[in-house]
């Protein structure tokens, strides 16, 4: 029988080949601890069981496409977030009936299967359009069961399992008789009730045996004639089918067995539409809990911010770069990461260093970040990390001692350390944790360090943990066994769990002993017992550590030196380059704005000039040649005197509109364009007089209307006398001035402005319908 959709080692690994890890080896390393944290990320109990059944595989292809297709769908979710995947019910049992030839599922199980198809119909759709942008996770989808399947069931079966009354129109016949029969019945019986308790009104009609029966008390018996089918556990009544129901009764059984053939034949037909898809079933069954495995898994990469590692096969370097313990972050959320970077001949690492240093964290996160890769899970590592695909993992972690085997502490480990010297090669991944320790320290570093050379030999990967000096001298003279130690504080005598390659660590034993208060001559006689040479080592030791803090800390000063010059320089950088785009659009602007001075300047000019000569040729029409040089006269001094008054306002900072600004603002940019502008045509007609002919009236708008809502004073002022000199030479007979009602402040300005000027002979408030008070109106001299 199917027990779910079993998933234990990733794909393409040969069945032969044997496990890379054994069960201790898992359990030592708590490799289905960290399963069940990726497992969380699962949106089904069944996609969750496929994550905990996964182990290592050996496959370097197998398990690089494994790795890539999670990057696929993680790096989806991060961008997207658009694939989710669909819980679906466990199928196993369904299937094994399915197999079953002439087999029926129930209606319970069809509403499953109902559930089930539509799940594997909605991933399907959900992996087909992944096509583009994660392929790999695309390739997860299958041909599923016909939508016309789950149809079928749908429009049969009721979500808990009953059969709909038209799931048939036999069913529903069936269905109308057998209420029909049971109503007549039931007020038959209801009747009998009434006729013999008519004052007590007791009991009811219910059911004994299968069949119809009404309550009546022992002492009335013979008053019911029919068939007893039970009494109360008093014996006081007793239920009995009065003989005139019992035909009723009877056909109502009829009715029911003909209803339940007909429910079993709709069940029966609905299985056999689906028992030609079993195997359609079966595969988007497996679909949808492959999805979520992979959905679990990118979820994971997400959370711990895992980077996609590389892969080789071993004997391929190893090179964790800012790798995690995934235990230590799951329940911490951060851990220290730690760099283990094995160079080109380098193939043992012995890591020393205090108790509770965190070397066998370190072990085990070597062994899980490598084991959880192999079984496809992308592990808690850095950007440019080197994974080898490692046939086999031994361990040899923690205490192994057994009662029943008659084993000790040491014996066990001596156990476990012949089978890896036995089964060990350059394709294997070796932990060791405190090599030498359970025996006389003399022997134990003789045999740790002859178990070293001997791996050393066979190239496997071998990180491993030790207190004994031997093993640190061994290290340092034996060419591809290197030194390592775990970061200690000495100002504070506590881990820092960064670990340092290339250095043995010092043990702190007397120093932790002296923090935690052990009488002075203890400590002192501790210290003379000490061998001279492991004390000169030990200062050695002390003495390079205090050297690399100090220059720590003066690399450390250097580079905030450093950072800070970067930022200062990246500050500057942008103050210049802000400073340059303003500058480059002053430019820009002021370019626009000359041209559209210069464009103004030029209409304006042949304005001017179209005007005198008009009024020149209106002169010599209509009176004496004389007369007409008079008048040109006359006009070119009006011309002279406006430019001169230009010049004037100008100097002053007043802006003249021209016709095509309307009624902007003289804060407004295209404003202050035009002014510059006639402000440089001013100053070319001041340094190159013309002749008269060709002079010109300056810049002014034409027109019997001017605004001036919503201006200052000092705006409105200039603004109405420059309305007023066009008016004047245009020769208009009024200007109409709207200054708004408001407080009155500006209106009365404008009044005391025509109450001065002499070219002005009245002006009133213009009439109700045309603005009242909110509009002047200028009368100008003729």
């Amino acid at each position: 029988m199917r027990q779910g959709v079993q998933v234990t080692e990733v794909a393409g690994t040969p069945s032969s080949f044997p496990r890379v890890a054994a069960p201790h080896t898992l359990a030592e390393l708590e490799f289905d601890r960290v399963l069940a944290v990726v497992a969380e990320h699962a949106v089904s109990e069944l996609g969750a069981a496929s994550v905990r059944a996964r182990l290592p595989a050996a496959d370097v292809d197998a398990v690089r496409e494994e790795l890539a297709t999670v990057w696929e769908l993680a790096r989806e979710l991060h961008e997207t977030g658009r694939f989710q995947p669909l819980a679906v019910p466990d199928l196993s049992e369904i299937l094994d009936r399915l197999a079953v030839v002439g087999s029926v599922l129930d209606g319970e199980q069809l509403h499953a299967l109902q559930v089930a198809l539509s799940g594997m119909r909605e991933v399907a759709l959900q992996l087909a359009a992944l096509e583009e942008r994660a392929p790999r996770v695309a390739a997860l989808a299958v041909e599923v069961a016909p939508r016309r399947l789950e149809q079928a069931v749908e429009r049969a079966i009721e979500p808990d399992g009953r059969v709909k009354d038209d799931a048939s129109p036999p069913l529903k016949r069936a269905r109308r008789r057998l209420r029909d029969v049971r109503e007549r019945l039931v007020a038959l019986l209801q009747g009998f009730l009434r006729e013999t308790a008519p004052q007590e009104g007791e009991g009811e009609v219910t059911l004994r045996g299968g069949r119809y029966v009404i309550p009546v008390r022992s002492e009335r018996r013979g008053r019911v004639k029919g068939i007893v089918h039970g009494e109360s556990s008093s014996g006081a009544t007793l239920f009995v089918e009065p003989t005139e129901a019992v035909e009723l009764g009877n056909e109502l059984n009829a009715c029911e067995a003909e209803e339940a053939r007909e429910t079993l034949a709709v069940l029966r037909a609905l299985t056999e539409e689906a028992r030609p898809y079993a195997q359609h079933i079966e595969d988007g069954w497996a679909m949808c809990v492959a999805a979520d495995d992979c959905y679990a898994r990118a979820r994971y990469a997400l959370a711990s911010r895992a980077r996609l590692p590389l892969l080789g096969e071993a004997p391929a370097p190893l090179a964790i770069r800012q790798g995690v313990h995934p235990l230590l972050l799951a329940e911490s959320g951060a851990a220290v990461p730690f760099d283990l970077v094995m160079e080109e001949g380098e193939t043992s690492v012995l890591v020393s260093g205090p108790n509770a240093g965190g070397k066998t964290v370190l072990l085990k996160a070597v062994g899980l970040i490598s084991a959880v890769a192999q079984a496809g899970v992308i592990p808690p590592v850095g950007p440019e990390t080197t994974l080898p695909v490692f046939r086999r993992i031994f361990t040899d972690i923690g205490d192994h001692q057994s009662i029943d085997a008659s084993l000790s502490t040491f014996s066990a480990h001596v156990a476990r350390l012949k089978g890896i010297l036995e089964e060990a090669e350059e394709s294997s991944l070796v932990l060791l944790d405190e090599l030498g320790g359970g025996t006389d320290p003399i022997e134990g570093a003789a045999l740790a360090g002859a178990v070293l050379e001997a791996l050393n030999a066979r190239e496997p990967v071998t990180v491993a943990t030790t207190h004994l000096g031997q093993l640190k001298e061994l290290a340092a003279d034996t060419p591809g066994i290197v030194n390592a130690s775990l970061e200690f504080d000495q100002a504070t005598l506590a881990p820092t769990y960064r670990l340092l390659k290339g250095k043995p660590g010092r043990s702190y034993g007397l120093a932790i002993a002296r923090r935690m208060g052990l009488p002075a001559d203890v400590l002192a006689r501790a210290d003379q017992l000490t061998p001279e040479q492991v004390r000169s080592m030990d200062a050695m030791l002390a003495e390079l550590e205090r050297r690399e803090a100090e220059l720590g800390r003066r690399e450390g000063e250097v580079a905030d030196a450093q950072a800070q010059l970067a930022r200062e320089r990246g500050r500057v950088g942008a103050e210049r380059a802000e400073l340059e785009e303003r500058l480059a659009a002053m430019e820009e602007r002021e370019r626009e704005q000359e041209r559209e001075g210069r464009e103004q300047a030029r209409r304006f000019l042949l304005e001017a000039r179209k005007r005198v000569e008009e009024a020149l040729g209106t002169a010599r029409a209509a009176v004496s040649e004389a007369t007409a040089k008079e008048a040109r006269r006359l006009v070119e001094e009006g011309v002279q005197e406006e430019a001169d008054a230009l010049r004037k306002l100008e100097q002053r900072g007043w802006r003249i509109r021209g016709t095509e600004q309307g009624e902007r603002g003289a804060g407004h940019p295209a404003a202050r364009s035009s002014q510059q502008a006639s402000r440089g045509a001013t100053r070319q007609r001041a340094e190159e007089p013309a002749p008269p002919s060709q002079r010109t009236v300056p810049d002014m708008e034409l027109s019997s209307e001017v605004n001036l809502r919503g201006m200052r004073v000092e705006e409105a002022e200039p603004e109405l006398l420059a309305a007023l000199d066009a008016a004047v030479v245009a020769d208009l007979p009024v200007l109409r001035i709207i200054h708004g009602k408001g407080t009155g402040a500006l209106r009365a300005v404008v009044h005391e402005l025509l109450a001065a000027d002499r070219r002005v002979a009245r002006f009133h408030l213009a009439p109700p319908q045309q603005g009242g008070s909110g509009v002047t109106i200028a009368e100008l001299a003729s």
